[in-house]
C-alpha cells in the first residue's frame, strides 16, 4: 500500500492560515491520509482554515471523503479558544458533506464545543478502522488528555494528536483530562506501537516534526517513570 499512500503534514501558520496569528502561535500540525489511486482523502484535525486545506487537497488531485478528529479541543477541530473563534469542522461541513470520525467518549465534548450535531459524527471504539479508498487507518483510544483522545495508525505511522509529542505529552489539567489515564495510555495502550513506527504529533513542540518511536521512548521524559506513583509525582498537575 505504500505506493498508493498519500500522506502529508501541514503546519498551521506556515503551510496554510498564513495570516492567522493564533495559528502561528499554536503551531498545530494537520495531516492528510489518502489513496492516490482512488483520490479519496481523510483530513486529520482540520482547524483554522479548513477551506484552504480542502483546496490544497484538490490541487493535488485528491477529494475529501472524511475527517478524523484526535480530540475535541478548538485548535484541532474548531470552536472557542480562550475567546478566539477558531474555524474547524463546523465550517468544513458547510462546504463538504463528509463524516466526522470521533472516539465514542468524545462525542458529547465535540457537539458541545463545536455546535456540530451528532448526525454528522461517526462514533468509534478503539480498534475500529476507517478507509480512505484502499488505505486503512486504525483508530486507537488513548484517553488522558481528553476522555476520547485517539491516535491513528497507518502504514508505519502514528498520528498522535496531543496524546504524545516528541518531547512531552498533552496536558492533564484541562476539563476532561485524567493524569492516571494518561499514564496507562503512555505505558500500556501505546506499548503495542513498534519502535520503528514514526510518531507524527499534533503540535510542532520540538525541533523535528516526526521521529521513530524508539527515539521518542529513549529521550522523552514523560516515558521515563517506571511506576504510576513516579509519573503522578512528576507530571500530574
Amino acid at each position: 500500500m505504500s505506493d498508493r499512500l498519500y500522506f502529508r503534514q501541514f503546519l498551521a501558520g506556515r503551510d496554510f492560515a498564513l495570516e492567522d496569528p493564533i495559528a502561528r502561535q499554536m503551531v498545530n500540525l494537520v495531516y492528510v491520509v489518502g489513496d492516490r489511486e482512488s483520490g479519496d482523502a481523510l483530513l486529520i484535525d482540520p482547524a483554522y482554515r479548513p477551506d484552504e486545506l480542502v483546496e490544497m487537497l484538490s490541487a493535488d488531485g485528491m477529494q475529501l471523503s472524511g475527517v478524523l478528529a484526535t480530540h475535541y479541543h478548538a485548535d484541532h477541530i474548531g470552536g472557542d479558544l480562550m475567546g478566539h473563534d477558531i474555524a474547524g469542522i463546523a465550517e468544513l461541513l458547510e462546504h463538504a458533506d463528509v463524516p466526522i470520525h470521533v472516539q465514542r467518549d468524545e462525542v458529547e465534548w465535540v457537539t458541545r464545543t463545536t455546535g456540530v450535531g451528532v448526525r454528522a459524527l461517526v462514533a468509534h471504539e478503539s480498534g475500529d478502522r476507517v478507509m480512505a479508498g484502499e488505505i486503512e487507518v486504525t483508530l486507537l483510544h488513548t484517553p488522558g488528555h481528553t476522555p476520547g483522545s485517539q491516535c491513528f495508525i497507518v502504514d508505519g505511522r502514528l498520528v498522535s494528536g496531543d496524546t504524545l509529542f516528541l518531547e512531552g505529552c498533552g496536558r492533564t489539567d484541562l476539563p476532561g483530562s485524567d493524569p492516571e489515564e494518561m499514564y496507562v495510555t503512555l505505558t500500556q495502550r501505546l506499548a503495542r506501537i513498534s519502535d520503528d513506527t514514526v510518531l507524527f504529533p499534533g503540535h510542532l513542540y520540538s525541533a523535528e516534526p516526526s521521529a521513530p518511536m524508539g527515539e521518542v521512548r529513549a529521550l522523552n521524559c514523560v516515558l521515563a517513570p517506571r511506576t504510576p506513583e513516579q509519573w503522578m509525582a512528576m507530571f500530574a498537575r
